[in-house]
């Protein structure tokens, strides 16, 4: 499989494929990163923090001799695709970027001012499956969120954003996934999963607990 190598920007999300991600970037180390990608078309990998944070913290006890507190990270990620970015005040970029492909990450390095960079091999995307009957009612309610959301909010401030893709199993469940209250790493587990028809499934059950059953 060919490889290529991106800037990783580890986080306390999960991005998903098709998935909306604004940001607010000030740290050094992302600045100029953030800036170089968008100026050459190029994405970056995002992945979930494991231990660490994402503001690097100095930590003069740190084992690996760095100074600073360790950061660890899933090895399968998403990469972003920067769809405006605007600069505020000094120092501050506003970012919004849409998800692409999920990435495994190969091999990794930390430069000397903080910027991970990853070697990173691409996922296939999802098999294209139509959500089954038992399932509709999921993307009707998805609908209905999103209709309630619409009401005097600007579109930017969507938690996600068109193309919509109600008959998709896999962009279906991805836009619940970032929209139920779980834990990152349960976020994690449903977007590693390579059915997305499994995933709907599994959606599907954490409507059931939270009293929203999808009509099956």
């Amino acid at each position: 499989m060919t490889t290529q190598t991106v800037p990783i920007f580890p986080l306390n999300t999960v991005l998903f494929p098709g998935g909306y991600l604004p940001l607010r970037v000030f740290e050094p180390r992302y600045l100029d990163m953030i800036s170089r990608v968008h100026k050459a078309g190029q994405a970056f990998g995002v992945v979930l923090l494991i231990e660490g944070g994402e503001i690097r913290q100095r930590d003069e006890h740190a084992g690996d001799g760095s100074g600073f507190v360790r950061e660890r990270f899933h090895e399968v990620g998403t990469l972003a695709h920067i769809d405006f970015l605007a600069q505020q005040g000094a120092g501050l970029l506003q970012v919004r970027c849409h998800g692409g492909a999920r990435f495994q990450l190969k091999n990794r390095q930390c430069l000397p001012h903080g910027l991970w960079m990853g070697e990173i091999e691409l996922l296939a995307p999802d098999a294209t499956v139509p959500v089954p009957g038992d399932l509709a009612p999921a993307a009707v309610l998805l609908q209905t969120l999103l209709h309630s959301l619409e009401q005097g909010a600007a579109a930017a401030d969507m938690p996600f954003q068109p193309p919509y893709q109600w008959s998709d199993s896999g962009w279906l469940a991805n836009r619940w996934a970032e929209m139920l209250p779980l834990t990152g790493d349960e976020r994690q587990r449903l977007m590693q999963l390579d059915n997305p028809l499994l995933r709907l499934e599994l959606v599907a059950d954490q409507l059931d607990r939270l009293g929203q059953p999808p009509g099956r």
